[in-house]
């Protein structure tokens, strides 16, 4: 008894002493009134669904997979996370949101340096917090980019492409787009063009489709037999797809940074954007192949989360249901059109959703983004040009950016290492290859 008493003596002195820090210290009094505490909880959630994406990923990937390369897809997806954080942390954000405008930041915030001690990042939102937010996106960005040239990139190759993609492709996009960069350009040029991407429609999704074709492009396509062959586990694909769904919500609610209307919205223009391109994928396929699959209402699902991913934030209800329903329809007909007309082999198809995707959902939100929601910029329906000329030279560069440095980080990496897995080891599966773990001992 007598410990207890002792131990509950001194815990009460110490919260007593830290009350009397807190007071006697303006800076630390600062901390806790200059934070919006609801703000900052839900950045932190977001953050945490946005990091379930990732695994989610791995498990849409893999099951989607032949089953000797379900372990190479979450070991390529642990690096990403792995890679991507480091990278993000010591010069990626800094880099990418170190001041304002240019074509890229500064170090001011290399190592993460002043973002503990800095709190408010804009109305009572912590800066560190939003750094972590930011953190997941590329971690994200990059695990993407893995289903565009699954089964036949070297683990080792990869870690080294996402070192020097990191810095010389998604840093200079983050920063273009979020940074100021293309605002710099487009004020350079004399002109008013705007450009909105609320939750990485360029950043995120086109930046991923692009960098698929652009390593597919240097390191070819699988064996025909590969590429023939189905998923090996529709239920882990569907749990990751729903995990991807269930993350959505804190990718694009999070991307306005505070707990508010705007993240009630992009939350509620998620789901039914998501629906409607389920629905719509539904019934092209429906009439185009006869029936219904599983793979495909996912793929549905997950078109219409892409496409609403860039205007989450700037457009009204009846528009999200538009972007999804079209989303939908134009990502069943690209991936078809990919799959019987193009030889390049996007094994999951990366840019048939998600770069496709993108795309339209860029030009999208230049066509019915509102003023009431973006701040004073409207779309192309509500009475302005200047924002879908500028969505347009965005996409673009976009392309262009993404699709030529990722083709020469590739090309580099080749003239120095062996970045394919030889033709030979293929049907085998870089699970037992590369890392001596088949992910099914039966």
């Amino acid at each position: 008894m007598n410990t207890v008493v002792k131990l509950t003596a001194a815990g009460a002195a110490i919260i007593a002493l830290m009350t009397a820090v807190m007071i006697a210290i303006p800076g630390a009094q600062a901390l806790v009134e200059g934070m919006d505490s609801g703000s900052t909880s839900w950045m932190l959630t977001a953050s945490l669904l946005v990091f379930l994406m990732i695994p989610g990923v791995a498990f849409f990937y893999g099951g989607m997979l032949r089953k000797q390369s379900m372990s190479s897809i979450m070991a390529q997806t642990l690096l990403a996370i792995g890679v991507m954080t480091l990278s993000w942390v010591i010069l990626g954000y800094s880099l990418a949101f170190g001041g304002s405008g240019g074509i890229i930041g500064n170090f001011d915030f290399f190592f993460f340096n002043g973002l503990i001690e800095d709190v408010d990042f804009g109305e009572g939102a912590n800066a560190l917090g939003f750094a972590m937010f930011q953190m997941m996106f590329a971690a994200l960005t990059a695990a993407i980019v893995l289903g565009a040239c699954a089964e036949r990139v070297r683990f080792t190759a990869m870690a080294w492409f996402l070192v020097f993609w990191s810095v010389f492709v998604y840093v200079p996009m983050a920063h273009w787009v979020w940074g100021g960069g293309f605002e710099s350009l487009f004020e350079w040029m004399g002109v008013n063009f705007q450009v909105l991407d609320f939750a990485g429609g360029d950043v995120v999704h086109i930046c991923a489709g692009m960098t698929g074709l652009g390593i597919i492009a240097v390191v070819g396509s699988r064996k025909e037999s590969t590429r023939k062959s189905r998923a090996h586990s529709i239920p882990l694909a569907f749990i990751g797809a729903m995990m991807l769904w269930v993350g959505w919500f804190g990718f694009n609610g999070g991307s306005g940074a505070w707990a508010d209307g705007t993240a009630i919205r992009a939350m509620f223009v998620s789901q039914l954007a998501a629906a409607a391109a389920m629905v719509a994928w539904c019934i092209c396929q429906y009439l185009v192949v006869g029936r219904v699959g599983v793979l495909g209402l996912i793929a549905g699902a997950i078109a219409g989360l892409v496409a609403i991913t860039p205007g989450a934030g700037y457009v009204g209800i009846p528009e999200s249901f538009v972007i999804g329903l079209v989303g939908g329809v134009v990502c069943f007909f690209a991936v078809r059109f990919i799959h019987s007309k193009c030889s390049f082999d996007d094994a999951l198809d990366v840019f048939g959703v998600h770069g496709v995707g993108g795309i339209w959902g860029g030009i999208a939100t230049g066509l019915f983004a509102q003023a009431k929601y973006t701040g004073g910029i409207d779309g192309l329906f509500f009475g302005s040009t200047d924002l879908i000329i500028g969505q347009i030279i965005a996409i673009l560069i976009t392309i262009v950016f993404c699709f030529v440095v990722s083709y020469a980080i590739t090309f580099l990496l080749s003239k120095i290492m062996k970045v394919r897995i030889p033709e030979e080891e293929e049907p085998i599966g870089q699970d037992l290859v590369e890392h001596g773990e088949p992910a099914y001992m039966i």
